[in-house]
């Protein structure tokens, strides 16, 4: 009897390759989209809702055109306490967060394994660019998509080791333009569907607006001050700004600043040079690592400080059971709390954790 697998259908043409590629191969499949909030009480647009009755039943058709039965399942409450509420939580802190990697980390694949065990399946896919192989040693490894303008190993960095066993990503070694190639091949009526948003639930990019209305406050306003702490105009909250910022701060120094710290507590904006925003060492906590269980000696590895960076070399050591250390080759701009350090050996991801402190070279 074939192996059954449960694919998450985003309803996008992604997923519905990721379903084709295992239904051709001779997997017995199930097709789940996951409802992740509606727009009660979010503060939410109605014309962009996530996971909309268009989404839904473009997940719908394509399962049905494969001959697979297709579930619905509702992970609002969810969705909100582990995706929104630490998004909003990191932003009031000060810090940047990645709210992709907490869906994947805390909700998505946690709920899905939970669903694949009721359903009898023995795999769960999902239409990820990525790639789950053998280590040669009886475990399984994370390594980067063959393509690497679609790669998203970096935001996959805290899937476990016994969950890797189970997950199979069937697009790791397929660019986007094949993957639609063949969803036009085989008539799926997404072949030409764009793209999801890269924070699905705030749609037009304003999350100080979504954070307002969210909370159902204003952020109260505070000082901009210099790096010697003088103040040098009003800031109007926090939330506006991000570590790097050069744009829309209103306030003129002859010549460019960028936002250099963000303190919470006194709600101050540091405003400084741009070599001001340079480190060569990372800090962080909550930590998953994949290749090892420890990394007891330095180790040698690239690393990436955010989604859309090269990955650069450093030494890196744990210098706790949940605290990695990595000190770049070369410092690195605007290393933002919240967001994720995660480390490379070639295309195997080593693991990773949460961006929690930084420091330059003495």
């Amino acid at each position: 009897m074939s192996a059954k697998a449960l694919i998450a259908m985003s309803g996008g043409v992604d997923s519905t390759v990721a379903a084709c590629l295992m239904k051709e191969a001779g997997y017995d499949c199930v097709g789940v989209t996951m409802k992740l909030f509606d727009n009660e009480g979010i503060g939410l647009d109605q014309k962009h809702p996530c996971c909309s009755a268009d989404d839904v039943e473009d997940a719908r058709q394509a399962a049905f055109s494969l001959g697979m039965p297709h579930y619905v399942f509702n992970f609002c409450k969810r969705f909100r306490e582990e995706v929104i509420e630490r998004f909003v939580s990191a932003y009031e802190a000060g810090e940047t967060p990645n709210p992709c990697i907490a869906c994947n980390r805390y909700l998505k694949f946690h709920e899905l394994f939970c669903r694949a065990d009721l359903l009898g399946c023995d795999l769960l896919v999902t239409g990820h660019y990525a790639r789950v192989e053998p280590d040669g040693c009886g475990g399984w490894l994370l390594k980067k998509a063959l393509d690497p303008a679609k790669d998203q190993s970096y935001v996959l960095y805290a899937l476990k080791k016994e969950q890797l066993a189970r997950i199979r990503f069937p697009l790791g070694r397929l660019t986007k333009t094949e993957v639609r190639a063949l969803a036009a091949a085989r008539g799926f009526a997404n072949a030409g569907k764009h793209d999801s948003q890269d924070i699905c639930f705030v749609p037009d990019g304003d999350y100080a607006g979504f954070m307002t209305r969210y909370r159902g406050k204003d952020f109260p306003s505070g000082d901009f001050v210099d790096e010697t702490g003088r103040v040098v105009g009003k800031h109007k909250g926090i939330i506006h700004y991000t570590l790097g910022q050069r744009k829309g701060l209103g306030v003129a120094f002859g010549k460019p600043v960028y936002v250099s710290a963000l303190d919470p507590v006194a709600n101050t904006v540091t405003l400084g040079s741009e070599e001001a925003l340079f480190s060569d060492t990372v800090e962080a906590n909550d930590i998953n690592l994949i290749d090892c269980n420890a990394i007891e000696t330095p180790r040698r590895l690239k690393a990436k400080v955010r989604y859309r960076q090269s990955e650069q070399w450093a030494t890196v050591i744990q210098t706790d059971t949940d605290r990695l250390r990595a000190v770049f080759d070369t410092p690195q701009r605007a290393i933002t709390p919240g967001q994720a350090l995660v480390l490379y050996d070639g295309d195997v991801v080593v693991g990773g954790g949460t961006i929690c402190g930084k420091s330059g070279r003495d």
